[in-house]
């Protein structure tokens, strides 16, 4: 029997918007969200395939994605210097796949290792110098449990916001799902999946993940890089 469905045609657009912003159901097949999707698919597609490039070319190519408008500090003359003036713009390796871009807000100095993979129906929050192993996805998006709802792409979905704090370390392979919020300072090991909060200055690991360790931060006296020179023998005689 063939499913009575909404005329897309008929949906209003911003509250559409409005409503995938804030966790509700909406559809996300009409015309403006698709166009959204192969914007943000070009743009991905452009970083991918970037190559060789200045660190400077590739944080235009993630402005790009993520539609941010901050500008950059004006170039330096020597690449070098330019590159340790666009030190605390995130570090993403290639290649890298996000739905809208826009809903993806980093903090400072974000490293992202290869292939992640981003769901952001709502926002995923991502806290400053946070590390993130390869193949890490974010499913900020989710589906009605009800198939007769769900239908297929005529029918409504909806999403949760993701936040991960300052200072985390996210392994390898890790799944992060919708409305999860990790702390400040968590380790999460590799392979797992996240499907609850975590809290602050924790190793959790498993699936679903759970806590194993609590970790106590060290308080370095003259800054981190300072405090990793006191710990780590650096010697001028190698």
């Amino acid at each position: 029997m063939h499913k009575k469905t909404m005329d897309i045609r008929t949906i209003d657009r911003e509250e559409n918007r409005r409503r995938m912003k804030n966790g509700e159901l909406y559809h996300a097949f009409t015309p403006d969200l698709i166009a959204d999707r192969k914007r943000c698919q070009a743009a991905c597609t452009r970083f991918n395939n970037a190559g060789d490039v200045s660190r400077r070319t590739l944080v235009g190519m993630w402005k790009d994605i993520n539609g941010d408008t901050i500008p950059l500090p004006p170039p330096r003359a020597r690449r070098d210097e330019d590159d340790a003036i666009l030190e605390d713009w995130p570090w993403v390796d290639a290649p890298i796949k996000m739905d809208y871009g826009y809903n993806v807000k980093f903090g400072q100095n974000v490293y992202v290792n290869s292939n992640s993979t981003w769901i952001d129906t709502c926002t995923i929050t991502v806290g400053s110098r946070t590390l993130i192993g390869p193949n890490c996805s974010f499913y900020s998006g989710t589906h009605p449990l009800d198939p007769t709802l769900r239908n297929g792409t005529r029918g409504p979905e909806s999403g949760k916001p993701i936040t991960i704090g300052d200072d985390c370390w996210i392994g390898g392979n890790v799944i992060v799902l919708p409305g999860v919020t990790i702390g400040k300072g968590v380790t999460v090991g590799a392979g797992s999946v996240v499907t609850k909060d975590v809290p602050d200055y924790v190793v959790v690991v498993g699936n679903p993940a759970r806590v194993i360790k609590e970790i106590t931060p060290s308080k370095p006296t003259n800054g981190a890089v300072n405090g990793l020179s006191a710990t780590i023998n650096y010697s001028a005689t190698m």
